[in-house]
């Protein structure tokens, strides 16, 4: 059992013009690749996904972003509680607008969110986390991820929020979090 909880409940999420607001992240490691015949190494890029508890296709760490975080928090405490990694941030991917099914209540009674996505360089990954008994990580190559994306959305914040920070390089554009 882990000492870690997750948080639940509504009653501290954040809303805006009709959207819940979500906080999430694209968990990414580097790899190396051994060639055999060359004896050389080949650095890949590998994203960390989730299964989903509601149905089939892996989905990307995100949840509820409440009042006493900021969206950069919350994304981090998402990682953390559904998929058991610690990590920085290191760029931000965007916002996604997306209509839930089930996340319908009095604040979006027509299930709107609204997700600011971030790339999360993973420095831990935890044996014990909040969501364990229920979720299975995976860590799969970007063409891969995209296949197996279970929302619209998140396929689109990999295809064209990590991906293009990929192709431009992956340079580091959040601040640094300095240790207390």
């Amino acid at each position: 059992m882990s000492e870690l909880v997750a948080r639940t409940g509504r009653h501290q999420q954040r809303y805006e013009d009709g959207y819940r607001l979500i906080a999430g992240c694209i968990p990414f490691k580097y790899t190396y690749v051994e060639d055999d015949e060359c004896g050389t190494s080949e650095k890949i890029v590998e994203v960390l996904m989730i299964n989903s508890t509601s149905g089939p296709g892996l989905l990307f760490p995100k949840g509820g972003w409440e009042n006493d975080e900021t969206a950069e928090e919350a994304a981090e405490r998402e990682a953390m509680e559904e998929a058991g990694v610690r990590g920085d941030l290191v760029h931000f991917l965007g916002c996604y607008s997306f209509k839930s099914k089930t996340l319908q209540d009095e604040y979006s009674p027509e299930g709107l969110c609204r997700a600011a996505m971030y790339a999360l360089y993973v420095n831990e990954e935890l044996e014990s986390w909040p969501e364990k008994s229920h979720r299975e990580r995976s860590w799969l190559k970007i063409p891969e991820a995209i296949e197996c994306c279970r929302h619209v959305w998140m396929r689109e914040a990999l295809e064209k929020g990590f991906s293009n920070w990929y192709n431009d390089g992956m340079v580091t554009t959040l601040p640094k979090k300095r240790s207390p």
